[in-house]
């Protein structure tokens, strides 16, 4: 079959590979019809290169038709239609029963100390073959994939394996009160998803900043008031001044550990690339390379009081943040891996033919898995209005 394939820092290719096969009774292999690059597929492509290996097969959004269903696996059958979580959760352990698939103890990815394994996301996160590929080995299939009608379009359905949960997971925990104001970080693909599930739920006023003049402007189709990125100190007076001069209620992080305005912490993850792989990883384990101005100005743009909702990702380990600020303004912080299947039934009645999250529409490009390389390279640097893109092999 063919793949998407990572071959180093900023070189994915599409290699033909081994068609994946039934390995465990719980497994199910399924034709993949969709399937989506993430924003955090970048930080494959660029920073965390330590933590991947030539041949590694990326990709975590997909979905399409099962082929094959291993013995175990009963409420499956081939040519069922299912989206796949980007975790691997087996729905009856302990941190499944609290609605914590992330944090599966089945497949905790424990030699790493980490949680839940991931779809085709570095050896952190178990190694395990991704989603951007014509084929797909599904772990724990007795419980993960999620069955959808046939007929509508992919389009309707293929964000439930990311894009919505981790989007709906990130509104729920800025805990945002009612008619009160999100101010949302970052308007790629999660918190343009992030803004209109907002609305949708009746925040009363969503800000937006981005410095891409095309997320700002298909925001604010959908009645973001939107802002650029600019100077911090300018930035947070004017978010204030649009607040009565206290800042918002709740600050959506949708940005991560790739945040512009951070120099330094650039300068410390381009280091990593010319370091070989082992002192790189060990360098990114326990040194603090995050790029955190997304994060210091949440902390500096809320309220007194508010709540501040993580959904970027991050990967550094030891992190300079404004402890005196965080307690004195009394901010709480929630954050994590969206836990896809506990927030699948919130979000099924929404799509509808009605479609009030605009799915249908929210892939600026849908390309075949052949155009990958370029796709990738066209969306880390944000050219020609690459926003979500869906690959379909």
């Amino acid at each position: 079959m063919k793949a998407v394939v990572w071959h180093g820092k900023r070189d994915v290719r599409v290699d033909t590979v081994a068609d994946p096969v039934i390995q465990e009774p719980t497994d199910a292999v399924i034709k993949v019809t969709s399937t989506g690059i993430c924003g955090s597929d970048l930080h494959l492509y660029e920073v965390l290169a330590p933590f991947m290996a030539e041949g590694d097969i990326i990709g975590h959004e997909p979905m399409g038709i099962v082929e094959e269903v291993g013995s175990a696996v009963t409420r499956l059958k081939p040519g069922d239609r299912v989206v796949v979580p980007f975790q691997i959760a087996c729905g009856a352990c302990f941190m499944c029963d609290q609605n914590l698939q992330t944090q599966c103890e089945t497949t905790q990815v424990r030699s790493e100390g980490m949680g839940a394994a991931l779809f085709g996301y570095t050896r952190l996160y178990g190694q395990v073959p991704g989603g951007q590929a014509e084929y797909l080995r599904v772990p724990q299939a007795q419980y993960g994939p999620i069955t959808v009608p046939a007929g509508p379009p992919d389009d309707r359905f293929v964000y439930l394996s990311d894009v919505l949960p981790t989007s709906w997971q990130a509104v729920e925990y800025a805990a945002v009160p009612q008619g009160g104001t999100l101010l949302v970080l970052g308007l790629g693909p999660i918190g343009d998803m992030c803004s209109r599930i907002a609305l949708n739920r009746g925040v009363g006023r969503v800000i937006g900043v981005d410095p891409v003049p095309e997320r700002r402007d298909r925001a604010m189709a959908r009645g973001v008031e939107v802002l650029d990125l600019e100077d911090q100190d300018t930035l947070v007076a004017r978010i204030r001044d649009m607040t009565g001069g206290r800042g918002p209620d709740s600050v959506i992080d949708a940005v991560g550990m790739e945040a512009h305005g951070s120099p330094i912490a650039r300068a410390m993850q381009q280091m990593t690339g010319v370091l070989p792989d082992a002192w790189a990883a060990k360098l990114m384990e326990n040194a603090g390379i995050d790029r955190l101005a997304a994060l210091q100005l949440a902390i500096e743009a809320v309220r007194r009081g508010g709540t501040i909702s993580i959904i970027g990702v991050y990967g550094g380990m030891t992190h300079p943040l404004p402890m005196m600020t965080l307690f004195d303004k009394q901010i709480q912080i929630r954050m994590g891996q969206a836990n896809v299947r506990r927030w699948v039934d919130d979000i099924l009645p929404l799509l509808t033919d009605a479609d009030p999250l605009g799915v249908s529409g929210f892939a600026s490009h849908r390309l075949p898995l052949a155009d990958a390389p370029a796709a990738y390279q066209q969306f880390q640097e944000k050219k020609d209005g690459y926003i979500k893109v869906l690959l379909q092999p």
